[in-house]
């Protein structure tokens, strides 16, 4: 023989040295509930080992992140029903949970990085990530909300909003609005395709922000389709993304591909609630190896071509590296 592909994989030193894909605690980003109160930390059924905090709990959590080597968190607001609306006003008061917890976390860790959610879904009377009239979800009203939320995110300190909410055109005006406003150096990275998917009810779970009527299929996009994600990633670029995401990963990690292939700018990946909960479940029943079923997806994941991958895996994984 002249080929032996077998020597490159004899021992686990040559392994390692060898190894395309290398996954690291900088390439992941937490995603983080918050609730109102104190001394809160709430199980989500659904997804087991990871919970809703207060914002005193949720410091603690951030704090643990950065002595791992996690850098960037991603935060969601669970808005009490009393406080949602059709137009999202809980979302632009200043003092607002989500931009009171931006400084804090700012002031208690300077050097965490602080990604913030942009979308209605959680603080809509109707669940759905624009306003809604006649059971209509309306864009153009939607987006110039959003990009007044991602304002006052910026203003609190936020060093990249997150529109996740697949309206058109709100890049374009989150990114008009930052520069207006002087927040040149705030990021956005856009959740250029987000699917329709059935991946999401934890979370949805996590939040109370499940659609009061009818699905977000009219915004977010068809599983089916591949090329209209290319377009959408681009149209994002164009309009101003710095970073642009795919959501799920799992099942959309072509996808991904595509996309890494298509751009020029950092790919992220969200490792969404119903793949953790399919890999927890699956482990409780005995059916797989959960420490190996994390990492050989998230490497698929990073391996596919995500340079970043948000996770609720995040400090396992981390601990896994460590432990290799």
């Amino acid at each position: 023989m002249i080929h032996r592909p077998r020597i490159l994989r004899a021992s686990a030193s040559i392994r390692k040295m060898v190894q395309e894909t290398i996954l690291q605690p900088q390439h992941l980003i937490a995603p983080l509930f918050i609730v109102e109160g104190e001394n809160v930390e709430e199980d989500i059924p659904s997804l087991p080992g990871y919970y809703r905090r207060s914002l005193d709990k949720t410091l603690e959590e951030v704090f643990q992140l950065y002595e791992l080597g996690i850098r960037s968190v991603l935060l969601f607001i669970k808005c009490p029903d009393s406080k949602k609306d059709n137009e999202g006003t809980e979302a632009l008061r200043e003092d607002g949970l989500m931009q009171t917890a931006i400084r804090a976390i700012r002031k208690q860790m300077p050097g965490m990085l602080i990604m913030t959610d942009v979308a209605l879904d959680p603080y809509s009377s109707y669940g759905h990530d624009g306003i809604v009239k006649e059971q209509e979800i309306i864009n153009d009203e939607t987006i110039a909300i959003l990009a007044k939320m991602a304002v006052s995110h910026a203003a609190a300190g936020a060093h990249f909003v997150a529109p996740s909410d697949m309206m058109d055109g709100r890049i374009a005006a989150i990114r008009h609005s930052l520069e207006t406003a002087g927040y040149q150096n705030t990021g956005i990275m856009g959740y250029s395709a987000k699917y329709a998917s059935c991946f999401y009810g934890p979370f949805r779970d996590a939040l109370d922000s499940a659609p009061g009527f009818g699905d977000k299929k009219t915004y977010q996009m068809d599983p089916a389709n591949r090329l209209e994600a290319v377009k959408e990633v681009l149209l994002d670029v164009n309009e101003g993304a710095d970073i642009v995401m795919v959501k799920p990963a799992l099942s959309y990690l072509d996808i991904i591909r595509e996309v890494k292939n298509a751009t020029h700018i950092p790919v992220s990946a969200y490792h969404v609630s119903g793949e953790y909960a399919m890999i927890k479940a699956a482990a409780q029943k005995g059916w797989l190896n959960e420490d190996q079923a994390i990492m050989e997806t998230t490497v698929s994941i990073k391996r596919a071509g995500a340079d970043l991958i948000a996770t609720y895996f995040a400090k396992d994984i981390v601990r896994l590296i460590n432990n290799a």
